[in-house]
């Protein structure tokens, strides 16, 4: 089976590991051994999970660049221990008298760059270990404690209202926010922000980056191959190569989600060198798309990989003949080189078009 990208449909109830350990068993049939997965969700959080197939688990680290975007349901007058519905309730408050307008603008006070104490049921670790692990043993006063510690910055680029009923107490809306957002915090924040509580009720992820529900990179119309599948779909085709044919046909190619990475092009004589790890002289090569990576709104830096690379020296590299998809490469502009960052051994299915 090719290199690739899976993009799945969370079901609500379904942990992360779970639709992992669903795929390296149906896909056990076609010699696949990596699989892996971008952007955890908790099980009632439903919508966009990224199963990353072969040497494509090798740029899951990029992901961490990319925004996610969430549509959300919320109901008023309710305090749990959790921030959601599915929690136990702690109190149960009025929201009569609040305004639509409060509301709009209590959400609004969200965007930007806010800091966020993690909620207590949460897989954030604090010396080896979960906060959920000290909840579930009844330790939730210490574990509140160590949230407050942890407390974090993260950036909401956007928050889109769709509908508020003030009547029932109920409002939707989506955000767009940076890596570690819990959305159910800001839920639980837009509560105490209007002085009744509030929960989330509902939670679909519905893209991490250009990555969607449609199953195509966003920024490039003629990416992808299909709409996201569910693990019902994927179980039906356990055992019948005819069926996991066609799934391998709807796998987003490795270098897809990298857009925002500048594009380089090598002969084939330099596209073997580099595929062995080396360095190739800038002189030698011809970039035909510039890195489009922003500055870091927490940091005020532009981010860097997990080798201290910056990000808008990357680059995606191809073969110039056929398009073949090499890796990426680091620009380093003082030495004059293209240096490896991640190479890609197999070959893959050349790039349409290129030039």
């Amino acid at each position: 089976m090719k290199d690739g990208i899976l993009v799945l449909n969370k079901p609500r109830s379904w942990t992360s590991h779970d639709c992992v350990a669903l795929c390296r068993r149906v896909l056990r049939l076609k010699g696949v051994k990596k699989i892996g997965h971008g952007g955890t969700l908790d099980p009632m959080a439903e919508g966009v999970l990224p199963i990353f197939i072969g040497q494509a688990t090798r740029i899951m680290e990029y992901l961490d660049l990319d925004y996610k975007t969430y549509t959300c349901r919320v109901q008023l007058g309710l305090v749990t221990d959790t921030q959601d519905i599915w929690g136990t309730v702690l109190e149960e408050k009025s929201f009569g008298g609040i305004r639509e307008e409060q509301v709009r603008e209590a959400l609004a006070s969200f965007e930007g760059v806010i800091e966020q104490i993690p909620p207590v049921y949460s897989a954030v670790r604090i010396d080896g270990k979960r906060l959920y692990e000290y909840a579930h043993q009844g330790r939730t006063d210490e574990a509140a404690q160590l949230a407050n510690l942890a407390a974090r910055r993260v950036h909401v680029r956007r928050i889109t209202v769709h509908e508020i009923d003030m009547e029932q107490g109920t409002l939707c809306f989506t955000a767009e926010c940076s890596k570690g957002t819990y959305i159910r915090t800001i839920c639980a924040d837009l509560g105490q922000a209007l002085g009744c509580g509030a929960v989330m009720t509902g939670l679909v992820r519905t893209a991490i980056g250009g990555i969607t529900l449609e199953g195509a990179v966003k920024e490039d119309p003629a990416a992808g191959s299909g709409r996201a599948v569910s693990p019902e779909q994927i179980k039906a085709m356990e055992g019948d190569p005819a069926l996991l044919s066609r799934l391998e046909g709807m796998l987003l190619s490795p270098d897809q989600p990298l857009h925002r990475f500048g594009e380089i092009v090598m002969p084939a004589d330099r596209a073997k060198y580099f595929r062995q790890g080396n360095s190739i002289r800038l002189y030698q090569l011809r970039k035909t798309a510039l890195p489009q990576i922003e500055v870091n709104p927490l940091t005020g830096e532009i981010p860097r990989n997990a080798r201290g690379r910056r990000y808008d020296r990357i680059y995606r590299v191809y073969q110039q003949e056929n398009g073949l998809f090499l890796g990426t490469g680091c620009e380093d502009l003082q030495e004059g080189v293209l240096k490896a960052d991640k190479v890609f051994q197999a070959l893959n299915e050349p790039k349409n078009q290129k030039k």
